[in-house]
């Protein structure tokens, strides 16, 4: 026998040795295919600020269970693809995903009419999908289960922002917005709760790539508002508080909290956005699966965007390890067994997830966004909202409820 083999021998029998008490590196994956999910989030776009930190956390929990041995003994792949805010940007990128990628899954999208866009595509193919989109028609959608979203959606929330103006004192509420798959659905659900409390309200949707719009403030202020309701995305909120300023508008003004963030802020003068309201759905903070997930990350305040969204990876990894197979219709038969097993292990996270599965034990998890129980069409049961105000140039919480 030569040195050579005699060597390669005595190597793999050390090695078996090795393996025998359990020492060989966890990252060691059984033979197979890596299980692919894809990320499909803006990475450019108006939803440009929230993307890459969303991909980061997937990827970092991704990381996290592979160096613990994967799922089904396989390595988990993250693919990662921009959906530029733009649903026909969205659609070329999920074709890509599911045809050439062969994604199990996809999560992340963030706007409402590129999820609309692309929710075909993964039922169709039972790719599946979780969104933080928040129109009310997505989960409306004849998605076949094939889809659960982590965003409160919008019924609720055009009944917080409708309550929250009555609280600050609004009488006369005036909506302004782009077109978007939710437009409606918030304005009917502000008007509910305003005129619950007696008020009155009026809305206008404009073109959200004019460079100005004091003909669309003129309009809105001819209806004498005490409160103005801006329902748009970064770059159009942004030139619209400028000319609402330029106006000489006096009363509040509340906004999504995605479109009026510390980015926006600090390109603008200080007294041109001072004592803006934002809303947003609150994330768990304070919660283990917030603090782990910081961690991770190592990003001390999280949005409500990348909470939700790791929270859709942990809850698909453990979908796939409780199902004993990767595909979409795995994880849709599955993920309520990991989301809200009835007295299932309390979880916040996919490791102590799958330890949990692996002993046999049903698992209901709490996250960085919260409970992530959902309802027969797919949509979370309940959430928590962040109520913050702009002061001195900066965002300053009001209250979380």
């Amino acid at each position: 026998m030569s040195l050579t083999n005699l060597n390669r021998r005595h190597l793999l029998a050390g090695s078996a040795a090795i393996a025998g008490l359990g020492l060989l590196p966890r990252t060691a994956f059984a033979q197979g295919a890596p299980i692919k999910i894809g990320t499909l989030t803006p990475l450019t776009g108006s939803g440009g600020p929230y993307g890459p930190v969303m991909v980061k956390a997937v990827k970092a929990v991704a990381d996290e269970v592979n160096a613990a041995g994967g799922v089904l003994g396989r390595k988990v792949e993250i693919v990662s693809e921009d959906d530029q805010t733009n649903p026909d940007a969205g659609v070329r990128a999920a074709r890509k995903l599911i045809d050439v990628d062969k994604v199990s899954a996809i999560v992340g999208t963030w706007a409402s009419a590129v999820t609309t866009a692309v929710a075909p595509l993964c039922w169709d193919s039972k790719t599946f999908l979780a969104t933080v989109s928040g129109a009310d028609s997505i989960t409306l959608l004849p998605h076949q289960g094939y889809l659960v979203r982590t965003q409160p959606n919008t019924t609720l929330q055009g009944r917080k922002f409708g309550e929250f103006a009555v609280e600050q004192g609004g009488k006369k509420v005036f909506f302004l917005t782009p077109q978007t798959p939710f437009a409606k659905s918030q304005f009917d659900n502000i008007t509910a709760a305003v005129e619950k409390a007696g008020g009155k309200t009026g809305t206008l949707i404009y073109d959200d790539k004019k460079p100005a719009y004091r003909t669309e403030i003129d309009e809105a202020l001819r209806f004498d508002p005490d409160t103005v309701i801006l329902g748009g995305y970064t770059a159009d909120t942004s030139v619209m508080v400028k000319d609402l300023f330029r106006a000489g508008f006096k009363g509040r003004k509340i906004a999504f909290a995605y479109s009026v963030n510390q980015q926006m802020l600090t390109g603008i003068q200080p007294e041109v956005v001072e004592d803006i309201f934002t809303i947003a759905p609150s994330t768990a903070e304070g919660s283990k699966a917030y603090e782990r997930l910081a961690k991770l990350i190592g990003v001390a305040s999280l949005d409500p965007y990348t909470c939700q969204v790791y929270d859709q990876i942990n809850l698909i990894l453990m979908a796939i390890a409780i199902g004993g197979s990767d595909t979409g219709t795995a994880i849709k038969d599955n993920i309520r067994k990991v989301a809200q097993a009835a007295g299932g292990a309390k979880v916040d996270n996919a490791l102590d997830g799958l330890k949990a599965i692996a002993a046999k034990q049903p698992v209901d998890y709490d996250g960085a966004s919260g409970p992530c129980d959902f309802t027969d069409i797919g949509d979370i049961s309940d959430a928590k909202f962040r109520y913050e105000q702009v002061k001195g140039g900066k965002l300053s919480l009001v209250k979380i409820a």
